[in-house]
């Protein structure tokens, strides 16, 4: 073997076992592993989980914050911002801000990312070119998917339709939108339409940002069942993502109730983004500010697989944030009020299994023989408590290899 972890708790498992991967894969899980192994993990018990994954992540956008901070709050003004600072980008700027985030995911014990770069006339290909340098750099370390994403809109914005076209042709991972960035919503309709046909040009996947608002009274705003429809006619069930979807959560049960169905029949998947959702959601508010998240609970009960990610990291969309999902899912917990332990087991594996489904990396995903051998090691000694430790990732293996290790020392001198 490879590497042996000695006495690890995982989810399946009541009792402590030992981890046997060899080839970067998951050859054994039991008691007492024997075999000799090139390297030896003494977990002491600790708890250890599949590796976490970021199905929403921004990067050239990246810690941006205190070059030209928001001051209002909101989402027109983020992007206002962020269209000035983008036309100021600086390609090796852009890449040491990214290397900082990524890195900050390693630490956490992420080895998934998927990115998405703005593809747009403000900073043209910026974005992608950077991200596919950091894809190389750090294929090692993690896999990077490229979603090519086109913030400032399509159709009012002449040029995007051919950056779009080259993004994908030099290697972009999946084809991104931005719907509600329109002047009408026939023209959300028509930048809909467009992102499922350059994707099925392609036959990658398809990831949009969609209804991100406090409510669904402007219709660019509500097309989360015009997208489901597309879905089906496109053949496209399980190869649909969609991030933010606030503005569902302002229907009443009986106006949800026919688009939660369409989207589980569309088996489309719900990113939701709570440090940036939270943030600018219901700043327009006087009294009893909404929380302007989409509607987790309904969600799931629907049949609709949710998961989350860190979006933004420390700009004006988000000045917050370090690239962790544990600390993304703790806070989640908190906002949908997940406080059982049930609930807390769902919201680990929202971030987990559910992630991976979203990114389409399921299969050979979890920390089960023949699984890939990506492994976060916590130091917490049951799994279940991930959520509410939010421990310091002490091991994280990436295709059975070692790629960050911590030292962990806290005295406490009484």
């Amino acid at each position: 073997m490879d590497i042996l972890i000695k006495n690890v708790h995982i989810s399946s498992r009541p009792d402590p076992v030992d981890i046997g991967i060899e080839a970067g894969r998951i050859v054994g899980i039991e008691s007492n592993i024997t075999a000799e192994a090139g390297s030896v993990i003494d977990a002491g018990g600790r708890a250890a989980l599949p590796s976490f994954l970021e199905p929403h992540l921004h990067l050239e956008k990246a810690l941006l914050h205190r070059r030209m901070p928001a001051r209002s709050g909101t989402l027109e003004e983020a992007i206002r911002i962020t269209g000035v600072l983008k036309a100021r980008q600086n390609r090796e700027d852009v890449l040491a801000r990214s290397r900082q985030v990524l890195d900050m995911a390693l630490r956490a014990g992420t080895t998934a990312i998927r990115v998405h770069p703005d593809v747009d006339i403000i900073q043209g290909l910026i974005g992608v070119e950077t991200a596919l340098t950091l894809r190389e750099e750090y294929r090692d370390l993690l896999d990077l998917q490229i979603v090519a994403f086109p913030q400032e809109g399509i159709l009012k914005s002449p040029g995007t339709v051919e950056l779009m076209e080259e993004a994908m042709r030099i290697g972009a991972d999946v084809v991104g939108g931005c719907p509600y960035n329109e002047l009408s919503r026939e023209d959300t309709e028509k930048h809909i339409n467009f992102v499922f046909s350059l994707a099925q040009k392609y036959g990658v996947p398809v990831d949009m940002h969609a209804d991100f608002a406090d409510d669904a009274g402007d219709a660019r705003f509500s097309t989360a069942e015009f997208i489901a429809k597309e879905t089906i006619k496109a053949g496209y069930q399980g190869r649909v993502s969609l991030g933010h979807v606030t503005s569902l959560a302002s229907l009443k049960p009986a106006e949800a109730e026919p688009i939660l169905e369409a989207l589980h029949e569309a088996d489309i998947h719900i990113v939701t983004l709570p440090a940036t959702d939270l943030y600018l959601g219901g700043r327009h508010d006087s009294c009893n500010q909404r929380r302007c998240l989409t509607p987790v609970r309904r969600l799931r009960e629907a049949g609709v697989n949710v998961t989350y990610s860190s979006n933004n990291i420390r700009n004006a969309f988000t000045p917050f944030g370090k690239a962790d999902p544990l600390l993304i899912g703790n806070f989640l917990a908190h906002v949908i009020q997940f406080g059982t332990p049930e609930h807390q087991k769902s919201v680990l594996e929202m971030g987990t299994y559910g992630a991976a489904r979203a990114m389409g990396i399921s299969e050979g995903y979890g920390t089960a023989v023949g699984c890939r051998a990506d492994i976060v090691i916590l130091d917490t000694f049951d799994v279940d408590d991930a959520l509410l430790d939010i421990p310091p990732r002490l091991w994280v293996i990436k295709n059975g290899r070692v790629t960050v290790t911590t030292e962990h020392r806290c005295e406490i001198h009484r």
